[in-house]
């Protein structure tokens, strides 16, 4: 028996953010299902069981039809094989729940031919022996997700969990397009230009002889720190609104020379206090830099 797997329950009105609320779990390691039929909940803590899985979260509600009353059984089955579980309910007052299937334009599961309020007063009575039950209620009313978030980690965080952010530094030309994902863009096209030195020309900003003719600038030093300082100040506050990863562009004009420099210089500051990763898009590819 996997004694320390933590098997976490998700269920609660409809609208009320179970899908938004197993997607924070995922974040601090769970392994997480949505829409698990309870009559498959036996096998599937078997798997957990069998695996090097510890924390599990599953979302179980009134979407599975006919198979969610089978819960009771499911959950009994738990109990009498030693599976330490707990329910965590979500729910919301009847007018914003009202609004947020507003706002998706979708039909809730048990409004039939009658309005949304018929489908949310039904689902209430449906789930209220549920509810007593629950090891944890959440009213989402007035939270905003990073408020979520926060309630989710200070009950479902596992020990010696903190907070990460993964930073990638991407390295690219501005001719050959900006990339997606970036959220933060940097453009060095202001630096002198190791394209134009004909001994340089040929070599990547890879290459000791460009890094030095790129940083020996003190443009390009004060760059450098000014960038550093910058990002320091922002983590933090990425951190506290929930960002778990953060995408640092830096281009120049054929991304080959310039931004390779410093987006290695970057690293270099960067890397013994946080998660991060290097990526030189365009380095490989021609043309003028």
């Amino acid at each position: 028996m996997n004694e320390a797997l933590r098997f976490v329950i998700i269920t609660g009105m409809s609208g009320a953010g179970k899908t938004l609320a197993l997607r924070h779990l995922e974040d601090l390691g769970y392994f997480c299902v949505d829409n698990l039929p309870p009559a498959l909940i036996s096998k599937f803590a078997e798997l957990c069981n069998q695996s090097s899985v510890k924390r599990v979260a599953v979302v179980m509600d009134i979407r599975g039809g006919e198979f969610f009353d089978n819960l009771a059984e499911a959950l009994l089955f738990l109990k009498n094989n030693n599976y330490h579980y707990e329910i965590l309910f979500l729910e919301a007052e009847d007018e914003t729940l009202i609004r947020r299937y507003k706002e998706a334009r979708r039909q809730h599961p048990l409004a039939g031919e009658g309005s949304v309020l018929t489908g949310i007063t039904a689902e209430r009575e449906k789930l209220r022996q549920l509810r007593e039950r629950a090891d944890l209620v959440l009213d989402t009313t007035s939270l905003t997700p990073q408020q979520l978030r926060s309630e989710l980690q200070a009950h479902y965080a596992g020990p010696g969990w903190q907070k990460k952010l993964s930073i990638r530094v991407v390295s690219f030309g501005f001719k050959h397009g900006l990339p997606l994902d970036a959220d933060l863009v940097f453009d060095v096209r202001f630096l002198p230009n190791p394209y134009y030195v004909p001994e340089l020309r040929h070599h990547p900003g890879t290459a000791e002889t460009v890094r030095q003719y790129v940083l020996k600038w003190p443009l390009a030093q004060e760059f450098v720190t000014r960038v550093v300082d910058l990002i320091e100040w922002l983590i933090p506050h990425y951190m506290e609104e929930g960002k778990s990863s953060l995408v640092i562009a830096i281009g120049c004009t054929g991304g080959r020379h310039r931004s390779v420099v410093i987006a290695n210089r970057l690293r270099e500051v960067l890397q013994d206090r946080y998660e991060l990763y290097l990526q030189h898009r365009d380095i490989s590819l021609g043309g003028n830099q």
